[in-house]
Parts: C-alpha cells; sequence; structure tokens
C-alpha cells in the first residue's frame, strides 16, 4: 500500500466533527502578524449548564471576549450556545494572544459549530474586528500586518470592520469585505448578502503626499545650515544645530521632510505597519505616503522614546522609522532617555525583551537635534551678553555624553539672521530644487551600494565600505591627519567625517573625494572644534 493511500491527498481539508468549527485570525508580535486558528467545541444538552472558557494563553481582553460575544450574538438576532459546553482554543497554545480582536474570528466559528453557519463557509477565510455589544464591529489596531499575514498564508478573504476597511485594501491580492456588524459577517458568509471586495488605488496617497507644508524658500538667510541640512539629506546623515533662541533652528528642520526622497511601496508599507499596531492611522489615511517627521516633547520618557510597556508598543524612534526625529532643546532631554538611543542610531532597530516575549520595532531614521550653545542661549551672540557661568556651561553640556555626539556626524552652528536678511522680500532656494540634488546623490549611492546588504546610503556604511568607497590622496590624508590631532577626534569621528566627505562628493557628482569635501565635511564638525567633548 502507497503512502498516499495511508494518508489519503495531502491538500484535500478533512471534515471537522458536529459541533467543532475553525476560524483563522491573527495575533501580533511585534510589527508582524501570526497565524492563529480559533477553534470552538460546542457540545452537551441544553439542560447541562456550563460555563464558557477559553484557552491557549489569552490575555484579560481575549478571555473577556466570550462575554461580548454571546451579548452581541444575541443582539444581532442569531442563537447563542447557552447552557452548553463551549470550549475555545486559539492555536498555538504558546503564543500570547492579545486584544479584543479575536471576537469576531470567534463569534463566526461559534455559528459553524452551532450549526447555524456551514462549514464550507470559512474556508479561506481570516476574520478581525472587536464586538460592540449591539453587534456593531469595532476599529482594531494592526490590521495591516494582518492582511500581509493573510496573504502570506494563501487566505482568500479577509473579514475586517469598515474602519479598517481602507487600511486592509492596501494589500493587493487580498478580497477584503469591510463589515459593519456581526449580522452583516453571517449573511455574507451564508450568501444572504451579496458584497463586493474593496478595492484601493495607492497612488492618490502618493500623489497626495508630494507636496510639502514647508518649503525652505521661506528661510531668511542662514546659507551655511541650509547647505549642511542638504548634505544631512543627501548622506542620510543625522545632524546637531547649535544656535541661540530665535535663530530658525526649528523653522529649518519642519522643512526636511520636504527634501527627502519619496517612501517607496515597501518603505511606505513598513512604516504604516509601525503607526497600525500604534492605533496612529488617521481616518481615512490607510497608507503612511510621506517620511514621517517626528518632534517628542523633551519631557518624553525612555520608554515614549524607545517603546515598551507591559505589551511592548512602538516608541517614538519607531515611528519615526524611514523619516525624521527632531529633538529639540536637546540637553533638557533626560541623559537616560539620550543614551537608550545609542542602539536604535546605530543598529536601526529597537530590541525590547520581556518575559513573555522579545519584540523588534524597525528604527532606522535621520536624527536631527537642536540646542542652545548656553543654558541662557545667548553665548558668541553679537547683539545679547551671556550670563552663564563656566560652571553652568559645562553642566549644561555635559548633559550630551560624548558617544552620543560621536554618533552625530554633522555639527553645525546656526547664526544670529541680520536685519537685511528679515527685510528682504527675495526668496530663498525652493524645497524642489534642494531636492532634485538629494535625488541625484542618493541614485549614485543607490548603484554605488547595491550589492551591499543593510547599506541604503552613505550613512549607513561600515568599516568595509568605508575603506572600499571612501580613498583619500596624499592631500586628503595629511588634511585628515592634521583635524585628528589638533581636535582630538575618536575613531567614530574618523569614520563620520569620510562619510560626509563622501556626501559632499556625491552632491557634486564625483567619483573620488577631493580636498575641498574633506575640508567641508571637518568644518561640519563644530563642536570638536570647539572643544565641546
Amino acid at each position: 500500500m502507497g503512502e498516499a493511500d495511508l494518508f489519503g491527498d495531502a491538500q484535500e481539508t478533512l471534515p471537522l466533527p458536529k459541533g467543532l468549527a475553525a476560524c483563522q485570525a491573527a495575533a501580533l508580535l511585534g510589527v508582524e502578524a501570526l497565524p492563529v486558528e480559533v477553534e470552538v467545541n460546542i457540545s452537551g444538552s441544553q439542560e447541562e449548564k456550563f460555563a464558557p472558557s477559553i484557552v491557549g494563553l489569552p490575555d484579560a481582553a481575549v478571555r473577556e471576549s466570550l462575554d461580548r460575544v454571546v451579548t452581541a450574538t444575541l443582539h444581532s438576532g442569531l442563537d447563542a450556545p447557552l447552557n452548553k459546553r463551549w470550549l475555545v482554543n486559539l492555536a498555538p497554545a504558546d503564543l500570547r494572544k492579545e486584544g479584543p480582536s479575536f471576537d469576531l474570528p470567534i463569534a463566526l466559528a461559534t455559528q459553524v459549530a452551532h450549526g447555524y453557519l456551514d462549514s464550507s463557509s470559512l474556508h479561506g477565510v481570516m476574520a478581525v474586528g472587536e464586538l460592540a455589544l449591539s453587534g456593531e464591529l469595532r476599529r482594531v489596531k494592526g490590521v495591516l500586518p494582518i492582511a500581509l499575514c493573510a496573504r502570506k498564508q494563501g487566505i482568500q478573504k479577509l473579514l475586517v470592520p469598515v474602519e479598517n476597511g481602507e487600511e486592509a485594501a492596501v494589500v493587493e491580492g487580498l478580497d477584503v469585505y469591510p463589515l459593519s456588524n456581526l449580522r452583516e459577517a453571517v449573511d455574507l458568509l451564508s450568501g444572504d448578502l451579496i458584497n463586493e471586495p474593496l478595492s484601493l488605488s495607492l497612488e492618490r496617497f502618493f500623489d497626495e503626499a508630494a507636496s510639502p507644508l514647508f518649503d525652505f524658500e521661506d528661510v531668511k538667510g542662514q546659507e551655511s545650515a541650509r547647505r549642511a541640512m542638504e548634505v544631512a539629506v543627501a548622506g542620510g546623515h543625522n545632524i546637531l544645530m547649535i544656535g541661540s533662541p530665535g535663530t530658525g533652528k526649528s523653522m529649518i528642520a519642519k522643512r526636511i521632510p520636504g527634501i527627502l526622497p519619496p517612501l517607496s511601496l515597501e518603505e511606505a508599507l513598513e512604516s504604516t505597519k509601525i503607526h497600525s499596531i500604534a492605533g496612529r492611522l488617521p481616518p481615512h489615511q490607510p497608507l503612511v505616503a510621506q517620511r514621517s517627521f517626528r518632534s517628542p516633547h523633551h519631557t518624553v520618557s525612555d520608554a515614549g522614546l524607545l517603546g515598551g510597556g507591559t505589551h511592548p508598543m512602538p516608541g517614538e524612534v519607531s515611528l519615526a522609522h524611514n523619516g525624521v526625529l527632531f529633538l529639540d532643546e536637546l540637553p533638557e532631554f533626560a541623559r537616560n532617555v539620550l543614551e537608550v538611543m545609542r542602539q536604535p542610531l546605530e543598529d536601526g532597530q529597537v530590541n525590547i525583551s520581556r518575559a513573555a516575549a522579545s519584540v523588534t520595532f524597525p528604527s532606522r531614521f535621520m536624527l536631527v537635534a537642536a540646542m542652545n550653545p548656553c543654558p541662557c542661549g545667548y553665548y558668541g551672540d553679537p547683539r545679547r551678553e551671556c550670563h552663564c557661568t563656566p560652571t553652568q556651561m559645562q553642566r549644561y553640556r555635559n548633559k550630551i555624553s560624548g558617544p552620543l555626539l560621536d554618533r552625530i556626524d554633522i555639527h553645525i552652528d546656526v547664526p544670529a539672521v541680520s536685519y537685511e536678511e528679515l527685510s528682504s522680500f527675495e526668496k530663498g532656494e525652493p524645497s524642489s530644487a534642494i531636492r532634485e540634488r538629494v535625488l541625484a546623490a542618493r541614485r549614485l549611492q543607490r548603484e554605488r551600494f547595491q550589492d551591499c546588504s543593510r547599506v541604503f546610503c552613505n550613512a549607513n556604511m561600515g568599516s568595509r565600505e568605508i575603506n572600499r568607497f571612501c580613498p583619500l590622496d596624499e592631500m586628503g590624508h595629511t588634511m585628515l591627519r592634521s583635524a585628528m590631532d589638533e581636535l582630538n577626534l575618536s575613531a567614530r569621528a574618523y569614520d563620520r567625517i569620510l562619510k560626509v566627505a563622501r556626501s559632499v562628493a556625491d552632491l557634486e557628482a564625483s567619483e573620488n573625494i577631493q580636498a575641498h569635501h574633506l575640508a567641508e565635511a571637518i568644518q561640519f564638525r563644530s563642536l570638536d572644534r570647539q572643544g565641546w567633548t
């Protein structure tokens, strides 16, 4: 007897016993969704009294779902298996299930096990949604990762609440059915309701994101700061602006998204997954089509910045993934908060470990920081006198550690703007012109790093890539050796200067790093030149 005779056709799905049903669902782990099978078994006579139970490592919200399912089922005009042995199993049992998104799949599997729906109605179907007591379906977090998981598992239909419909429809190759209530879901599966899957045009969202809110043409003066920002964006470098209050540091930072390269579809899906998990997607904006610009207040906690909590959620560094994290008044942030950024700045991801599980959130962002030169803000200002003592200034500067400063490629002074510049009606160079040069530099970098994994721009280069793509001539070696000796630079600062010089050269479409490229990169180490480290 052959193996096929013993085990039958591997593709054939065996029918479930009477009173037993299963519906596909998904559980969130970090920014990914893992498949979960919701099994429901109903047995016993109506005269017997049993309390319903749920197993499979559920949290409190999942355990409470049975009460919501019963009440929502009755208010939807459907039968509930009252006073019967009612067991719900969420498989695999060793994966923790969290949140109310299992309400709808439990309710649908219950209707099949109770005999109201045919068992074949749930084949190729995944469901997600929270039930109100009235039977209405409420929005849940993380629907985009769940939709991606459904497509990966070969699921044909995904049932979601109406408010999550557009978010799930972003995923191509999957029929998404937005539903208002439990009754609609049951009627759709039984064939009593004919509904077309939701289709969505992604081009519309990218077109809407193409026009920046702020433009560099509004910035008066500050040519050196504008140039530094162009170099930083061209190479994806972290940058720190130092200047007195009112010099335009925040104004410049808010215009950075207008000169960043547009998001690819893959990057947009990555960013949207993070915002979906955090519940930050606005209504009718199912796709993050523009690079994020996050600006947390200096009172943010380390968990708020890095992510965490009992059930780990992404923090500001992950919400800024593929975008910009702007930290204004950098020394005002708690030192422990700033120090936790070392890992994401180096690795481009955040690892959060808890007793139950460890999760990883992506956090590849461009850090833009701003600070005053002293506590009062007027050290070096030609028009106002600084009243800070040397001790106060040293204490203020020491709030930012040397290792953190080493991870910031560019330090630039932002001087006060003169009256003549402020009163001029002449507009500065627009963001569109700067962006064209940035895009040209980024195209060179894509070609250069096409065979290098995990290197997307000059700022991501490691020692191997620096040795390969940043060779210096004899004049360059002499210049850099002199800068290292005079400024007492660390090995990390040496690498940062070479990376920035490579970006300056790319903006000029130069194959090799010239002496003037290196000189400009050294000038972008303002704090090293002033002995702040």
